[in-house]
């Protein structure tokens, strides 16, 4: 049969945290909190599919999305003297479109020591390669030191 009420009334709780009875145990619990709860395998796998597909998302918009339909390659620098650098760099964008690029010469300490915004207009079809798309641009920066290299910095499209 079962124990009579009065036994069960006497019974001492036991602490989640130590499993013990004593004050010592209780003042843990209340100082700190019960033990939490372990996550549902549900929930943990919710969870991975969420984030799988947050990163995905994520990837394809960096990959896909990002591209503002224009793209650079520098070609070459020729450093003339203390106060002249030319850049060569390629630059694939909508025929129609006109582009600007920033380009900079840096020193040997990585100072940027040249900076210049190039505009890129619309070409024909004939004009350049890949039917107008793809330009081949020569900058000349004038610079402040001597630079140890020239490079795009970035090409956007404008508006």
């Amino acid at each position: 049969m079962g124990r009579p009420a009065a036994a069960i009334a006497e019974q001492t709780q036991v602490d989640a945290v130590t499993n013990s009875d004593s004050s010592a145990a209780t003042s843990l619990a209340n100082r700190y909190g019960t033990p939490k709860r372990k996550v549902s395998k549900k929930t943990q796998k919710i969870i991975i599919v969420v984030a799988a597909v947050l990163a995905l998302t994520w990837i394809l918009w960096v990959t896909i999305g990002g591209n503002a339909g224009i793209s650079n390659k520098d070609l070459s620098y020729h450093v003339v003297d203390s106060t002249l650098t030319t850049v060569d760099f390629a630059v694939s964008k909508d025929r129609d479109a006109t582009a600007q690029c920033a380009i900079k010469a840096m020193d040997d300490t990585y100072a940027v020591v040249g900076w210049k915004v190039l505009t890129i207009g619309p070409n024909s079809k004939d004009t350049g390669s890949e039917n107008g798309r793809t330009t081949i641009v020569r900058a000349q920066l004038r610079t402040d030191t001597l630079a140890v290299t020239g490079l795009v910095e970035n090409c956007w499209i404008v508006k």
